[in-house]
């Protein structure tokens, strides 16, 4: 039996190296892919974690801002005292002004501890004020004074502080020989403030609230 032709041989040759050449660039495309998916699959685990901070962060921010935002409401209302509470029991006030109408002539209340609105701080002002403003001697308990609070308050350790229009509901009863009675009916949020406009915007309240009425 003769040998192959020496083209054969070179032939065969030629094909075995094309055919390894083929499969070390298969097995270097197999491991390329490899990298990419890799390299994919890590930018997508970052990209995942990177949202779920991003969420988290936007949820902390939301929960931060609702926790600074301080409504008060009645917790207990009595004839000469309303005890004050936040609607948000997370929320622990520390201190409040309370600021009234320039119309009454009087300072702020500080208080410490126990929030609360008394009528001894304002009611004598009261009477003298809505004398000067031509109101009647007596109402059904449907009037309102318009206070100004500022709140200092902690909410998981960290502390904030809001100020807030509100109207105080009150009756008013009595005569010049036994003296007028002031009676408490509770509180009710009327708007946010900043402390720069807290004093103009309770004047102007209270000088719709006190106009004459037809």
């Amino acid at each position: 039996m003769s040998d192959p032709a020496p083209e054969t041989k070179e032939t065969r040759a030629a094909e075995a190296a094309a055919i390894r050449r083929r499969w070390i660039s298969l097995g270097e495309g197999v491991a390329v892919l490899a990298v990419a998916i890799s390299a994919l699959t890590l930018y997508l685990n970052w990209s995942d974690k990177r949202d779920e901070r991003a969420d988290r962060s936007a949820e902390a921010s939301k929960a931060s801002a609702r926790a600074a935002k301080l409504v008060l409401a009645a917790s207990s209302v009595k004839a000469d005292r309303i005890a004050l509470t936040p609607a948000d029991p997370a929320q622990i006030v520390q201190s409040q002004t309370i600021a009234f109408p320039s119309a009454l002539g009087l300072a702020p209340v500080d208080t410490s501890g126990a929030p609360r609105i008394e009528a001894d701080w304002f009611a004598a002002a009261l009477k003298k004020a809505r004398d000067a403003a031509k109101l009647p001697d007596e109402s059904v308990g449907d009037d309102r004074l318009p206070v100004a609070v500022t709140t200092r308050f902690t909410v998981d350790g960290e502390g904030h502080e809001s100020t807030a229009l509100y109207d105080i509901g009150y009756g008013i009863e009595g005569g010049w020989i036994a003296g007028h009675s002031l009676t408490l009916r509770g509180i009710a949020h009327v708007s946010s403030l900043t402390p720069a406009n807290a004093q103009a915007a309770l004047d102007a309240r209270w000088a719709r609230l006190s106009a004459k009425r037809p």
